[in-house]
């Protein structure tokens, strides 16, 4: 009986190992400060960046440009009377272009005294009305010396003042639908060199956040919403549309009518697919600026990679990217959960020493406010690295080596699938749900790489990994279990 007994004892030790070093006294991959803000400042962080000097800008909704030595910890004003600026592009200490809501303007101090006295309009050749929805985002540079801004749409549940700038049309208002009814509500516009504002890309409901992967793509967000099934970001390409149809009646020489009214199958052909969706509730509801890794391991392992903030969660997303039939898709997964952090993370900044900055705002829905610091330790995170589609499959490959009897189990690997609708109707419901049986799975001879089979693969599908049980080589537990791979295409 005995015998038995330690046969037992001993098979259930095999099947759950027990690890000398289980991570309780390591210390965690990173950690959260928070930046105090001056006393009476309303605290909504609509931008932040850093200036040469290694000091930080930020602008807030009530119209202050600030900014803060992190040495000292001091701030000192800049700049004020500006009308919720959402974003700030830095051209030296003393200047730069501020994305407010009525225009792009040039803040600076000429005369040296610490404080912006030129206040200069770069442009503002694009629609307003007065409506509160019409916030504008930006802008961010490109390699040839070309700037970009986003432009919402107008909300149905916001009014038009009597005095519009633009040509008006009303044609595409709707009671339940963001509308466009001034040029370019619902556009990504570029300004070249000359000074000069083009539309460039339409079809976006909300595009809160531009910015460039490292190989120079433009990448910008969308939220949720009227035709917008889940929020999403986009790969964004000069002439192309994304998908909401209010704002393809600032296309040049359009004469179909009202784009509101036509066909969903005639929106489809000519729409440009989400590199990412982030699944709703699950993934991300509210996601804002993307910002590439640019510090070469200052912020541990995922440089080049893309992050995500995220509003109405304490949450940043990492986006892996890669390039599948010519287009870009890819995966999406948490990178910080909590720990300290806060909602509302509106916009991300790295500082010169690799520390990632987040600047959060409620701006009257959900989220928090103030800013935070997110340091990296020098402590190696167990994660997911990256997830590459392969023809039947998943590459899954991770920060450290796997215990390899966890990782070697299909059953730690669950998977289904399913798809957005793209309709009219205010988000959109999960369609063709299933679940999928890994068929087979190997573990590479370092532990770092998981190759996974699975029995079908179909295109124009969300395939969601969560991962259970899994360890690292020395125990310590994945950091983050929940994927999302966006597969528009498949391997040939």
């Amino acid at each position: 009986m005995q015998t038995i007994l330690t046969t037992l004892l001993l098979s259930i030790i095999a099947l759950f190992p027990q690890y000398p070093d289980s991570g309780k006294d390591r210390k965690p991959p990173y950690l959260v400060e928070d930046i105090p803000t001056p006393d009476g400042l309303t605290a909504q962080t609509g931008a932040i960046a850093f200036l040469p000097n290694g000091h930080l800008i930020a602008g807030f909704r009530r119209g202050e440009i600030m900014i803060y030595n992190p040495a000292t910890k001091k701030w000192r004003l800049f700049a004020k009377g500006l009308q919720d600026p959402l974003g700030i592009y830095v051209i030296s200490n003393s200047e730069i272009l501020v994305m407010q809501y009525p225009e792009l303007t040039r803040v600076k101090d000429t005369d040296g005294d610490g404080k912006a006295d030129l206040f200069e309009t770069v442009t503002d050749n694009f629609g307003l009305t007065g409506n509160y929805h019409e916030f504008d985002y930006g802008p961010v540079k490109d390699s040839k010396g070309n700037f970009f801004i986003g432009l919402n749409c107008s909300s149905p549940g916001g009014g038009i003042q009597p005095e519009v700038r633009g040509k008006l049309d009303t044609s595409s208002r709707s009671p339940k639908q963001m509308f466009s009814p001034v040029p370019y509500r619902g556009w990504i516009m570029k300004l070249t060199p000359d000074g000069k504002l083009h539309p460039y890309a339409c079809g976006f409901r909300s595009p809160n956040g531009l910015g460039f992967d490292l190989k120079g793509n433009l990448l910008v967000t969308d939220n949720q919403g009227d035709w917008v099934g889940t929020s999403t970001l986009y790969h964004v390409e000069e002439g192309r549309f994304y998908g909401h149809p209010a704002s393809l009646i600032w296309t040049r020489n359009w004469d179909r009518g009202n784009p509101m009214e036509l066909p969903v199958e005639e929106l489809k052909k000519i729409r440009t697919l989400p590199s990412v969706f982030f699944p709703h509730g699950i993934m991300a509801n509210s996601p804002t600026q993307p910002l590439a890794d640019p510090t070469r391991g200052k912020f541990g392992p995922f440089a080049g990679q893309i992050f995500v903030g995220e509003m109405n969660t304490e949450r940043i997303v990492r986006v892996m990217l890669e390039e599948v039939g010519g287009s870009i898709q890819g995966a999406c997964i948490p990178f910080l959960d909590a720990n300290g952090l806060r909602k509302g993370n509106n916009r991300l900044a790295f500082a010169p020493d690799g520390s990632l900055w987040t600047g959060q705002s409620d701006q009257g829905w959900a989220g928090a406010q103030g800013i935070q610091r997110i340091v990296f330790t020098g402590e190696q995170p167990v994660d997911l690295y990256s997830m590459n589609l392969t023809r039947d499959g998943f590459d899954l490959t991770f920060t450290r080596p796997l215990d390899k009897s966890v990782a070697g189990r299909p059953a730690n690997f669950q998977f289904r699938r399913y798809y957005y609708e793209y309709h009219k109707k205010y988000g959109s419901d999960q369609f063709g749900v299933e679940p999928l049986e890994v068929s087979s799975l190997a573990v590479s001879a370092d532990g770092k790489k998981v190759s996974v089979k699975l029995g079908d693969m179909k295109p124009g599908f969300i395939y969601e990994l969560r991962l259970q049980n899994i360890v690292s080589a020395d125990g310590i537990p994945l950091a983050n279990k929940l994927v999302c791979y966006t597969a528009n295409k498949l391997k040939p």
